[in-house]
This record gives structure tokens, C-alpha cells and sequence, in this order.
């Protein structure tokens, strides 16, 4: 059966679906329960965040996914500031995952981030899922953090090839993405209850946050 696909902003009447979706994917991911959907709650409001690239992707009438995105910075050698996009979170609704809805949201994206003007983009995420995308390794763009560490989870793509080349970069995140969890399991609490799990793959992300390249 042929499926329609429709790929758009987010509206305000899809806030609410998407914060389901967002709490399904991520409920047990990294931690017991989650907290990515009072990000995303939080995270529209923030001078940072970018509303022409809140993207939702629909099947058939439904919202099943979303990407939303803030600007970051990259600073150089010289101090000169360069900015450039940070997406997170992106999701397609358990079910439908591998499926590849999630990499036509993510390209349409870069494509509409291309055409405002973007030239970088960095984001922290297990490389498996990315690489097809075209993020690399951080330290091939020589892109590390204040204390001069290239965090294995941190991926970098080039929307301009060759934007930063020549150069190393400190890589500053936007404060969009800081929240109080106390705040956030409150959000959660007053949801319909999930069950909190420890799975296996939550130590496979301890490990992987915390992992560096030398």
C-alpha cells in the first residue's frame, strides 16, 4: 500500500502528539523513564531555538516524527564565532522505526537548514545512527569542547563542505538544552504512568557519553 508522506513545520495543535512521540521513543533509552519530552516542551520558548527547522513528518495524516533544532557556536584559534545548528531531538514513533522515516526528516532538514544559510551542523549521538547521514568524527574537524576533549559522541557535518577546514573550534552548545530534571519528572509525573525500566542499553549509553577520542 503506497504511503503518503508529508514533511512540514510543526504546528501548535501538533505540540501535544509530538511530545507523546517524543516521550515513547525516548522512555528508557538512556535512563529509567525519560526527560527529552520536557525538553521539547520547554525548548520552543528559548531565543535559540529555530522555528523555520521544527519539522514533523506525517503518514498518512498522522504526525510520526519530528526533528527541531538551535543555533550553537564554534569559536576558532582567534576567537572569532561561527554559528552553526544543533538538532535534537529527532524521532520517529516506536513502530515505524528502521523504516527510513527518520533519515527522509533529517535530509529534508539539512536541505531547509542549506538554504537558510547554515554551513555546519553538531550534535551529540551514537555514530551508528548518523554516519549514513554524512556526520563524522569531531576530531576530523578538529571541533572539540572547552577543555580540549573530542567527545566520541560528538559528530560533526559539513552542510558546506569544507566550512571548517584550516581552523580548530571550541564547540559551545546552546543553554536551550539545560533543564532542571527536577522539573522534568514533575512534567512526567503528570502524565499517563510508563513503566521505568533499567535496560542494557542505558549502560551502553553511559558508556559511550562518557568515552573520548585521543
Amino acid at each position: 500500500m503506497r504511503k503518503d508522506i508529508i514533511i512540514r513545520r510543526e504546528t501548535e495543535d501538533d505540540r501535544p502528539r509530538v511530545e507523546e512521540i517524543v516521550r515513547r521513543a525516548f522512555y528508557n533509552l538512556y535512563i529509567p523513564g525519560a526527560a527529552e519530552h520536557y525538553l521539547v516542551h520547554i525548548m520552543r520558548s528559548h531565543p535559540d531555538f529555530i522555528q523555520e527547522l521544527d519539522l514533523v513528518l506525517e503518514l498518512d495524516g498522522r504526525v510520526v516524527g519530528n526533528i527541531m533544532y538551535t543555533k550553537s557556536t564554534l569559536v576558532d584559534e582567534a576567537g572569532k564565532e561561527k554559528g552553526i545548528l544543533t538538532f535534537g531531538p529527532v524521532c520517529i514513533r516506536p513502530g515505524l522505526q528502521r523504516r527510513g522515516y527518520g533519515r527522509l526528516l533529517m535530509e529534508e532538514s539539512f536541505r531547509r537548514a542549506s538554504a537558510l544559510g547554515y554551513e555546519a551542523i553538531v550534535i551529540f549521538g551514537d555514530p551508528n545512527n548518523y554516519v549514513g547521514r554524512g556526520f563524522q568524527s569531531c576530531k576530523k574537524h578538529r571541533v572539540h569542547l572547552e577543555d580540549g576533549t573530542y567527545p566520541a559522541a560528538m559528530l560533526v557535518k559539513e552542510l558546506e563542505p569544507g566550512t571548517l577546514a584550516g581552523k580548530s573550534w571550541i564547540y559551545r552548545q546552546s543553554p536551550a538544552f539545560v533543564f532542571d530534571e527536577a522539573e522534568a519528572r514533575r512534567f512526567d509525573d503528570s502524565l499517563p504512568p510508563m513503566e521505568k525500566k533499567r535496560l542494557p542499553c542505558q549502560e551502553a549509553f553511559e558508556i559511550l557519553s562518557s568515552a573520548v577520542l585521543l
